[in-house]
């Protein structure tokens, strides 16, 4: 199965620099095996086109809108889903970031987790060699005609990274709108932020105003991975982004399948900090 449309960018090119592809896969709710089926495709995909990193999108397995199903379709830490992108960055000797799953906490003995049931919206970071390098539950839980707050657990951890000389943080969607995680990450040394979303229409000027706000205050390149599709009462908008430091959106997508890649350099972010060092002035 292969991704349905083609819309591939290229950020620049440098020697050092990392090639990160977004997979904007189509989402269908609670179609599990389809839905990894094509995250699968897009990995491949990408790694024949010399992508460095793949990232998926948020809930890409079950379809974030899904509620219904978040405790059918759970999975342990170490389950198939995780399972089998695992295997896939092994195989096609690039790191995944595995979106996000719906985690059962109770099943789940492989990673510390922040309680002892309950389910969690969680990430996965697996390097080139399918070794397992982060996770991270979703901190804040979205509440707004979302069934999401009261079904899950929130995350307490923030880990950091390093894939391809790059230190790299995760956070998920509804996190974008609070800027003191992505401080936090900062103070860990992230150069590069992942965002798998499910994020919907018609708020696309909160979802690209946020993103490269983000990628401004902190200086750092920051990558949002949206789904595509629709569900019953919401549609994906798409909009898969590329910022560098700047603020600048390297590649996007629009709200159909596609492929997103940029060029991360390393190098750009140190000299976008010493070139106008705002972090250096911060009293909180």
């Amino acid at each position: 199965m292969s991704i349905e449309t083609d819309a591939d960018h290229d950020g620049g090119e440098s020697g050092d620099s990392l090639s990160i592809a977004l997979a904007q896969i189509r989402v269908e709710a609670g179609e599990v095996e389809a839905n990894v089926d094509r995250a699968l495709a897009a990995i491949a995909r990408a790694a024949d086109r010399g992508a460095d990193l793949v990232a998926l999108p948020e809930l890409f397995n079950v379809g974030y809108f899904a509620f219904d199903l978040y405790a059918r379709k759970a999975e342990p830490f170490a389950g198939e889903t995780f399972g089998r992108l695992r295997a896939a960055a092994a195989d096609h000797d690039v790191a995944v970031l595995a979106g996000t799953i719906v985690e059962d906490l109770a099943a789940t003995e492989s990673v510390p987790t922040p309680a002892d049931d309950g389910l969690a919206n969680t990430a996965a970071l697996f390097d080139a060699d399918g070794d397992l390098q982060l996770v991270y539950r979703k901190h804040h839980l979205f509440g707004y005609e979302s069934a999401e707050s009261e079904l899950l657990v929130p995350g307490q951890r923030l880990e950091t990274a390093t894939i391809g000389g790059l230190t790299v943080g995760v956070t998920t969607c509804y996190d974008l709108r609070f800027p003191e995680l992505y401080r936090r990450l900062v103070d860990d040394g992230v150069e590069l932020v992942l965002v798998p979303s499910a994020w919907p229409y018609p708020r696309i000027e909160h979802w690209q105003t946020l993103s490269r706000a983000r990628a401004i205050e902190n200086q750092a390149y920051v990558a949002t991975i949206n789904g595509a599709g629709e569900f019953d009462d919401a549609t994906l908008l798409g909009r898969s982004s590329v910022y560098d430091p700047w603020g600048v959106a390297l590649s996007s997508s629009g709200d159909e399948p596609a492929l997103v890649t940029a060029e991360i350099d390393p190098a750009t972010v140190a000299e976008v900090r010493e070139e106008f060092p705002a972090l250096r002035d911060r009293r909180l």
